[in-house]
């Protein structure tokens, strides 16, 4: 098996999460053994913001930090244990809701795929890209 990021890109639908993650400086810690859960934004969702907003946040490093590691759990967390939680720290330090009625969401993003597995965690897709409150008040 792959870490999280070899298997981000290998699915080839997460160009823009794994650019944005290499303009983070993030690359180490989804590399490292961890054990981690990536709620995972695919090209179509990042389509969905504003293309000015999208360039702005790869210029403004802080802020994309905040809100890539949004999206990154502590632990390697499966589907069977979205059904049976409400909420989930990131690493980012704040928390993001989860729904389990009619599918799982975070937040307001779908999960569209569970349970990608990577050597050092797993990684769900969903179609749409977090903002952390914090972020959003900005």
């Amino acid at each position: 098996m792959a870490d999280i990021i070899a298997t981000a890109v290998n699915a080839g639908n997460f160009t823009t999460l794994v650019k944005a993650i290499e303009s983070a400086d993030l690359v180490d810690l989804l590399k490292s053994e961890g054990s981690y859960t990536v709620f995972a934004p695919t090209d179509e969702a990042f389509s969905k913001l504003p293309q000015e907003a999208l360039a702005a946040l790869l210029q403004d490093i802080p802020k994309l930090k905040r809100i890539l590691t949004y999206h990154v759990v502590f632990g390697d967390v499966r589907a069977e244990d979205l059904q049976q939680i409400e909420e989930a720290a990131t690493v980012e330090g704040s928390i993001v809701a989860i729904e389990n009625n009619n599918g799982i969401k975070v937040n307001d993003a779908n999960v569209l795929q569970t349970d990608i597995i990577a050597d050092n965690g797993v990684i769900h897709i969903i179609d749409g890209v977090l903002i952390p409150a914090l972020v959003a008040a900005e």
